[in-house]
């Protein structure tokens, strides 16, 4: 059976992030002149002597992302639905050692912040969890993707891994896409940030989308969590899973997203910083890569950088997001997973997308 696990073992981690800082200008310049740039081309793209074409690259990245895309942006909101968790994670506010309230909503209370975005206009919806089986499992899941598909043309999960056999259930529920970010393919690293619980095994979690593939999920998001590790090399490693991906379940649709380590009940310093230029590259580099796949901000990201890029290659955007459960209107002074930047209405970005000729989208095309 195949597997993406058998795809990295075959890349060094060092001789990667050294390939990808010997690139020179000509490399850069041969890469923006490809028709069909492949991962090398991608790595000088990504490459620091790329900085200077930052200009071209935005220009060529927002012709790509007009054409594929139009003058669309898909809007969506995070719906937290729990923040329970048997994980130990550095950098998360939902971490099983930081001493906060836990809460994970009832029936009634995951109606209540279904209403209140239902009115906001939104019909694309992520129910996030923390990773704690036995409050939040696949019965939990189940019960809420068919409470909430009577009210949304689509829902997606951002939880913890699971089965194929589980997610073959939430598919038949109606669920539309899950969203899984390795948060860094540096093995060593990765233990360092997950030393207890089940996301501590590397393996599992890396071949959650190959699961998701095989069980026939509409979508997949995949990314990493930026400042970990060196971000170029996991921005590497995030195109190589989603080449795999592409070539092996087809029929599958893809997203990558772009979190950067925010403020959080616990603090962690980021080991390497990740600029908003540096941001800017990766973002164009990633659509100048593949002018098929989604490329999603959410509200981590400051509202000038966030109303930039949306010229510029981004396709999905989330508003107005509350990061704890209960945030918009059962409980909204519980303790957030991470601090938000941006923080306007949704009528406010839809505005500023409208102004700058850009159309907002409420619902992505159904699947069934």
């Amino acid at each position: 059976m195949s597997s993406f696990k058998t795809v990295l073992a075959k890349y060094d981690w060092d001789k990667v992030l050294e390939s990808i800082q010997d690139k020179n200008i000509l490399d850069v310049e041969h890469a923006l002149a490809t028709a069909k740039p492949d991962l090398e081309n991608f790595k000088a793209l990504i490459s620091p002597a790329a900085k200077p074409y930052l200009e071209q690259m935005a220009a060529k990245s927002r012709s790509i992302t007009k054409k594929r895309f139009g003058n669309t942006m898909q809007m969506y909101a995070p719906m937290y639905l729990s923040n329970e968790c048997q994980n130990i994670c550095t950098y998360c506010g939902f971490s099983l050692t930081n001493k906060i309230p836990r809460r994970t909503l009832t029936d009634a209370e995951i109606l209540k912040e279904a209403q209140f975005l239902k009115n906001k206009g939104y019909q694309h919806i992520l129910l996030v969890t923390g990773e704690a089986n036995r409050t939040v499992g696949i019965d939990y899941l189940s019960n809420a993707v068919r409470l909430l598909k009577p009210y949304f043309a689509n829902i997606s999960i951002e939880v913890q891994p699971l089965d194929q056999d589980e997610y073959e259930r939430l598919v038949q529920d109606g669920l539309f896409a899950t969203l899984v970010y390795q948060e860094t393919y540096h093995r060593a690293t990765y233990k360092i940030h997950h030393p207890k619980g089940k996301k501590s095994n590397f393996d599992y979690r890396l071949e959650t989308p190959d699961r998701l593939g095989r069980a026939g999920i509409h979508k997949i998001g995949i990314g990493a969590l930026f400042g970990l590790e060196d971000w170029r090399a996991d921005s590497f490693f995030t195109a190589l899973h989603l080449k795999y991906l592409q070539k092996t379940y087809w029929k599958t649709k893809y997203s990558i997203s772009f979190p950067r380590l925010r403020p959080f009940s616990g603090g962690l310093e980021p080991k390497v910083e990740m600029t908003d230029p540096d941001l800017l590259q990766l973002i164009c580099a990633y659509r100048i890569l593949d002018e098929d796949v989604e490329l999603s901000i959410s509200t981590r990201e400051q509202e000038k950088f966030r109303d930039h890029v949306a010229h510029l290659g981004i396709t999905s955007m989330s508003a107005e997001s509350k990061t704890n459960p209960g945030g918009y209107v059962v409980e909204p002074q519980s303790l957030e997973q991470f601090e938000i930047s941006d923080e306007r209405s949704t009528e406010v970005i839809a505005e500023m997308l409208l102004k700058n000729g850009i159309e907002p989208v409420w619902k992505d095309w159904e699947k069934f």
